[in-house]
């Protein structure tokens, strides 16, 4: 017998039912953008959603069809936030590129999404001219700013003013209506081990990602919200905010390429925001502005800190000194990327502070639409005690099953459902908090001992002469390898090795203390913050330890 059909109505999940559902609801509420140019930009989500359609129609006359890639090289700006919506509700697929990358690693990328136009601010005009010869897909170059800032010359073929582009038409279209499991939006992996590798998002995905995020045990966005993205645009749709924003009516407050911390703070302060998210360098950028200004946040309640692990220092510094709840977040490029933020649950309320501090101090639970485990070098599931450690595996509503084009398909079968392998290694708790203890290529082997690179690391950045700090395994002929501290002063701050060292005395167990400490002016980071590891491991591959 056939099971028995609900009778509602069927209104598809669509990117561009958000950016309509905020014009018709939530129409007055301010975008606020920082200009590459270097003004101010304000208008409303009803101006956003016009001009959202326009853009729909410009890129139909410049060709584009159905599932055609609209490329991206642009800070966080309103022009960006409406391809986010004119590209990908015309069923079109919208590809935000990480400029930080080499170039090389732009133009392959490019390439292999086969973009048809390729959408950039004016900071990315000589970087997209010299990418030329080597974006053979590309029909038609935009360059994202008014007909006063357009180029005298250009080698660029095909190169369009984009506000040309939007007054050129009338707005008069309607958003089409379409499988909700049509491509949206891609974005690939950092690229850190050979190619970057695509992550072909979904409407269904998206827009799912985005109610998850936007839950209160999530990102907790709402309506009286000011909503202010550092975490870039063009990395992993700046996690959702873009989408969740419109979908609960916050305001939005874009920075633009402005992402120093005095820049920030002065933003902060003049829209009032409420809320944010980035990685921890910006924050770290943030707090020595403060610090050094003798400044506070007004208004700044809460930020989500991703992309890599939050140092305890860093979140006891925001809360305490300036009253910024901190909420710990981790997720990747596979997964839209949220996976699990740190909020507290109703039993935790009443443990010691200590407690509290340290579960919040986890990567967190998982939001509804994703599901974890882990697994021990067997493949078979470890229990969720808070002390197995093993490897991270996910799986979800959205999460990849596999990656655009030929990159291949990582997934991992566990009790007979499908699961895609993280990379991470990492312990859940009795309450389903998860823990990264490191990445599966960091984490260190000593005398068959595992040491966790990630809990040296956040010791090393409470110490208070400590910008920052990373650790990586260096040769060592009788333990296979130990850990090698490499610190970055602060400014003006006195440190050396012995002190250091020392102030690892009582916080760990003896034999995990690093044998050595080397000082550098900077860490190589990745394009979208994380350490460079790879590259240290690299520099101080021939490094001797002082008792091997």
């Amino acid at each position: 017998m056939a099971a028995m059909p609900g009778q509602m109505m069927q209104m598809p999940l669509l990117i561009s039912s958000l950016i309509r559902h905020a014009a018709r609801h939530s129409g007055d509420t301010e975008i606020v953008s920082r200009r590459v140019e270097g003004d101010i930009h304000r208008y409303t989500y009803r101006d956003a959603e016009l001009r959202c359609r326009k853009l729909a129609q410009a890129l139909a006359r410049l060709g584009c069809t159905p599932g055609d890639r609209v490329g991206t090289l642009a800070w966080n700006g309103y022009r960006h936030f409406e391809i986010y919506y004119g590209a990908s509700g015309s069923q079109l697929v919208c590809h935000t590129i990480n400029p930080r990358l080499f170039p090389e690693q732009i133009a392959w990328i490019a390439t292999d999404a086969a973009d048809r136009v390729l959408c950039f601010d004016l900071s990315f005009l000589p970087l997209v001219e010299q990418l030329l010869p080597a974006l053979p897909t590309v029909r038609h170059f935009v360059l994202m700013t008014d007909r006063s800032h357009m180029p005298a010359a250009t080698a660029l073929p095909n190169l369009s003013c984009y506000e040309d582009l939007i007054d050129a038409e009338d707005g008069r279209y309607s958003w089409p209506v379409f499988d909700e499991n049509t491509a949206s939006s891609l974005c690939y992996t950092s690229g850190t081990t050979g190619h970057p590798k695509g992550a072909l998002y979904s409407h269904r995905s998206s827009v799912l990602h985005a109610y998850g995020a936007a839950l209160p045990d999530a990102m907790g966005c709402s309506a009286s919200d000011v909503i202010l993205p550092v975490v870039p645009m063009f990395h992993v749709n700046a996690w959702g905010l873009p989408y969740s924003a419109p979908m609960v009516g916050a305001k939005l407050v874009f920075p633009g390429p402005f992402l120093d911390g005095k820049s920030l703070h002065e933003l902060f302060e003049q829209e009032q925001v409420t809320f944010s998210a980035g990685v921890p360098t910006v924050w770290l950028g943030v707090i020595n502005h403060l610090k050094c200004a003798g400044l506070k946040m007004s208004s700044l309640k809460r930020t989500v800190i991703g992309g890599a692990a939050c140092p305890p220092a860093m979140r006891q510094t925001l809360e305490n000194d300036y009253g910024v709840e901190v909420i710990h977040a981790w997720g990747m490029t596979e997964l839209s990327p949220l996976g699990t933020l740190s909020k507290l649950g109703a039993s935790h309320r009443h443990l010691p502070a200590e407690q509290r501090q340290h579960l919040l101090e986890k990567q967190g639970r998982a939001i509804f639409g994703i599901d974890l485990a882990i697994v021990g070098d067997d493949g078979q599931a470890l229990p969720w005690d808070g002390k197995a450690s093993g490897d991270l595996l996910v799986r979800g509503s959205w999460v990849i099953d596999r990656y655009f084009g030929d990159a291949g398909c990582p997934l991992r079968e566990l009790d007979g459902e499908m699961w895609f392998p993280t990379g991470d290694v990492a312990t859940i708790d009795t309450d389903g908090f998860m823990q990264i203890t490191d990445r599966s290529k960091d984490v260190i082997k000593s005398g068959g001992e595992w040491i966790s690179s990630i809990e040296l690391e956040n010791i090393a950045m409470a110490h208070p002469a400590v910008l920052e700090a990373a650790v990586i395994a260096c040769r060592h002929p009788k333990w296979d390898e130990r850990p090698l501290l490499v610190v970055v002063r602060k400014p003006g701050a006195e440190l050396d090795r012995e002190r250091m060292l020392a102030f690892y005395a009582g916080k760990i167990a003896k034999w995990q203390i690093p044998d050595d400490v080397i000082f550098v002016d900077e860490i190589p980071h990745t394009a979208t913050g994380k350490m460079l590891k790879m590259k240290l491991r690299q520099q101080f591959a021939g490094h001797t330890l002082p008792d091997a």
